[in-house]
């Protein structure tokens, strides 16, 4: 089914279920941010401890998130969608109930199981629903709301721990993910892959996951390893990652079909969504330690020095991807992440004695305004450059990707800084540490624009039909007949505005053919 309406009734329930099932899992991680201060406190947690409740749901949620795309293919985007939502939700439960860090830490895990199956089915249910000239729209909705949701956690999550607990950063879930569930079982249409098969990349899943993992563990535990111990885990992650990309290439049913990466325009969205996303999840985490630990913020300060990005998110994310549509993703993805970079350097110079007007206001605002042309056309340009057949396992690339690009970021950044133990809590150490952390984020976000510009095109624009005349135009319909005729099952889909007119075709134009082929 791809023929919903954005303005019908289904159509809203289907926005709404995307949005609450990908924001509560973005809350959920602005939250715990908010809330590491109060939780090494409570719990007695080190450094590394810090790290693992904030990687320990990265790692599950990048190691398997490529699986959850791919069942919800093949099994259906709602169901994988649904029980990735009751999952999570009860893994948070636990989290919150937690009663040492080690508990904390195997909650995360089990929040990053749930979170790969529900996370690439919200937008997967967008992507197989709606008609093509609504899907543009609709991922601006989505990524405004659900960017908002992120935004809102750290007010949220600050204003939950400082008059009531940690824990209930973690039970707000609950109710979320009830409501969650309801709406998607009784208003959202299944939609699925009816050329999917039934075989799973087992060796592909535990490749990725042990790749991530002994790297994440190379960094984290860097002081417990020493630099040998440290360089053998770390190079054994780099040749299971090695391994991993065999494997697909052999497989006869890769977990990602490797014929996705013959589009440039995907290899170059997702090599901008590691470099950007490694920044933004850098950028947050050491943000929230440093209000809290060297400006003395409580967690609801600390929460509402964000709320910039929260209104700005709210008001003009979909215009965002609205102006993408118009004037294709090539300037907003390039410009996007040069705004975050310059928001990134004004709040390096947020340090002890700072105040909020002058040292963390325009840094997060402009930071903000960078986030509002970045997100809705880079995930647009993902869904566009691949075959729609694909449109689940299309999106938990991107979504590994993101998650890895944070993850690796926040293992490396305290190493490669030289903070260890309970640094985070020594207010001098961590803020020194914490202005080179932001001068290194600002680079890579830099570095992403440049990416777009060099690597990214926009999609020729659409040529109007003209109608068919006489015997010279048997075969030929004016442009909105085809639009209402039947269309075959798998379509090269573009943001609304633009065809797949011009030299190079439909962005992926090419590799329907070859994954088809390794399909079979």
């Amino acid at each position: 089914m791809s023929d919903v309406a954005l303005a019908s009734r289904t159509g809203r329930f289907v926005v709404a279920a995307a949005v609450l099932g990908s924001g509560m899992a973005l809350l959920d991680g602005t939250v715990v941010n908010v809330a590491l201060v109060r939780i090494g406190d409570e719990l007695g947690a080190s450094m590394s401890d810090l790290q693992w409740i904030t990687n320990g749901y990265l790692l599950a949620l990048a190691s398997l998130i490529l699986l959850g795309g791919s069942l919800g293919d093949r099994y259906g985007r709602r169901r994988v969608f649904v029980i990735g939502v009751a999952w999570f939700t009860v893994a948070s439960a636990a989290c919150g109930l937690a009663q040492s860090p080690g508990q904390l830490i195997v909650a995360r895990v089990l929040q990053g199981v749930g979170g790969a199956l529900l996370t690439p089915g919200s937008l997967a249910m967008i992507q197989g629903s709606f008609r093509p000239a609504d899907r543009g729209k609709a991922i601006g909705a989505w990524s405004g709301l659900g960017g908002v949701a992120a935004a809102v956690g750290p007010f949220l999550g600050g204003w939950l721990v400082q008059y009531a607990s940690w824990r209930w950063a973690f039970l707000i879930n609950l109710p979320l993910g009830a409501a969650t569930v309801w709406i998607a079982w009784r208003h959202v249409p299944e939609t699925r892959d009816p050329g999917a098969g039934h075989r799973f990349d087992v060796a592909g899943a535990v490749l990725a996951t042990l790749a991530l993992g002994t790297v994440t563990l190379a960094l984290i535990q860097h002081e417990a390893l020493g630099l040998a111990g440290s360089v053998l885990v770390g190079a054994l992650g780099l040749a299971l990652g090695a391994a991993f990309v065999v494997v697909e290439r052999r497989s006869s049913h890769p977990m990602v079909p490797p014929a996705l990466f013959r589009s440039r325009q995907f290899s170059a969205a997702n090599a901008m969504t590691l470099l950007v996303y490694a920044a933004l999840g850098a950028v947050f985490f050491f943000l929230t330690l440093q209000l809290q630990t060297v400006l003395g913020y409580g967690p609801m300060q600390a929460g509402l020095a964000s709320l910039p990005i929260t209104v700005l998110m709210l008001l003009l994310a979909a215009r965002g991807g609205e102006l993408a549509s118009r004037i294709g993703p090539r300037l907003p993805m390039t410009v996007g992440p040069v705004v975050c970079g310059v928001g990134t350097l004004l709040l390096s110079g947020a340090s002890a004695g700072s105040s909020y007007w002058v040292g963390v206001l325009p840094g997060v605002t402009v930071f903000g305004l960078g986030l509002t042309l970045l997100v809705a056309p880079l995930t647009a340009t993902v869904l566009a450059a691949a075959p729609d057949r694909y449109a689940g396992v299309a999106s938990g690339v991107n979504n590994a990707v993101a998650r890895a690009g944070s993850l690796l970021a926040v293992a490396a950044l305290p190493a490669v800084l030289g903070l260890s133990g309970s640094d985070y809590a020594v207010p001098e150490t961590f803020s020194a540490a914490y202005r080179s952390a932001m001068l290194l984020c600002a680079a890579l976000l830099f570095l992403g624009g440049l990416v777009s510009w060099l690597l990214i095109r926009n999609p020729a624009p659409a040529r109007t039909a003209e109608p068919a005349r006489g015997a010279e135009g048997a075969g030929t319909r004016p442009e909105r007949e085809v639009a209402g005729a039947e269309r075959p099952a798998t379509r090269h889909t573009v943001p609304a505005g633009w065809s797949c007119a011009g030299s190079e075709g439909c962005p992926g134009a090419g590799v329907e053919e070859a994954v088809r082929a390794g399909d079979g």
